[in-house]
C-alpha cells in the first residue's frame, strides 16, 4: 500500500462553483450569488457564467430560470462528503461486516459501480469477491450492493488491529492528514484556504472511520474534521454576508 500525496487542486471557477453549491442545502443558487462567490476569487463573472454553461453541459448541473442546482450524481457527492464530515458510528461490539459478492456474469459497468459503492461504504477489499470492515457504522447499502452481495457477520480469529492494517494504509493517510493540519494552520489568504479545505475534504472521504481500538495511537482524523469544520462555518459566514445578503 502507498501513502496519498497532497492532492492540492488549482482553485478554478468550475471548482468555486461546485464547492459552493456543495456545501449549501439545498444545494441551488441563482446564478448572481455564483458569480459573487467568484468575485471573493477574483474570478470574473464572464469566467464563472462560462463555466456554469459548460457544467450544465457536461452534465454537472441543471438550470431553470437562472438557478442552477446539483444534478442526481453530484447530490450523491455531496451525502457522500456529509457523511464523512459527521459519520454516523455506533459503540463496536468487536463484530465486522462482511459482503460477499454472489451475483454472477456481471457486465463490467456493474461491476465498477459495486466497487465505487463498496468504496463509498467504506469497507476494504480482503481478496476478489470479499469486502469487510468493523460493524461500527450505520449507513443504507446502495442497491447496486444489495443486489450483487450477500452480508455476514463475522468476528476475526486473528488480531483485528493486524488485519485493520494489513487492510487499510493508516500510516500513509494520517501522514497525509497531518500535512493538512500544519498546511491548514499556516493558510493566510482566503484562496489557501478554500483549495486546503478541499483538499482536507477529499481526504476525510477516504478515512476508513475504524473503531478507536483498531487506529494507532495520535490518530489525526477528528482533528482534520474539527479543523475543516471550523474553516466551513467561517466560508458560511462569508458566502452570507458577501453573497447570499
Amino acid at each position: 500500500m502507498t501513502s496519498h500525496p497532497l492532492e492540492i487542486r488549482p482553485l478554478t471557477a468550475r471548482s468555486v462553483v461546485l464547492s459552493t453549491l456543495l456545501g449549501v442545502h439545498p444545494p441551488r443558487l441563482p446564478a448572481r450569488y455564483l458569480v459573487r462567490a467568484g468575485d471573493l476569487f477574483g474570478i470574473a463573472e464572464g469566467t464563472i457564467r462560462v463555466a456554469l454553461s459548460r457544467m450544465v453541459a457536461s452534465g454537472d448541473l441543471v438550470q431553470d430560470e437562472g438557478m442552477y442546482a446539483l444534478t442526481e450524481r453530484l447530490l450523491a457527492r455531496q451525502a457522500r462528503q456529509d457523511e464523512s464530515r459527521l459519520p454516523h458510528t455506533r459503540d463496536w461490539d468487536g463484530t465486522w461486516e462482511i459482503a460477499v459478492i454472489t451475483a454472477e456474469r456481471r457486465p463490467a459497468t456493474e461491476r465498477a459501480a459495486l466497487r465505487q459503492a463498496m468504496s463509498g461504504l467504506r469497507l476494504a477489499e480482503l481478496r476478489e469477491g470479499t469486502w469487510l470492515r468493523p460493524a461500527n457504522l450505520t449507513r443504507p447499502r446502495p442497491g447496486t450492493v444489495v443486489r450483487q452481495c450477500t452480508f455476514l457477520t463475522a468476528r476475526p480469529e486473528a488480531d483485528p488491529v493486524a488485519l485493520a492494517a494489513s487492510l487499510w494504509d493508516l500510516g500513509g493517510w494520517a501522514a497525509s492528514a497531518r500535512a493538512l493540519l500544519d498546511a491548514l494552520h499556516r493558510a493566510a489568504t482566503t484562496p489557501e484556504k478554500f483549495t486546503l479545505a478541499a483538499a482536507a475534504l477529499r481526504h476525510l472521504l477516504r478515512d476508513p472511520i475504524l473503531p478507536p481500538e483498531l487506529l494507532p495511537r495520535d490518530w489525526p482524523g477528528p482533528d482534520l474534521r474539527s479543523l475543516y469544520e471550523r474553516f466551513e462555518a467561517d466560508f458560511e459566514q462569508l458566502l452570507t454576508h458577501r453573497v447570499l445578503s
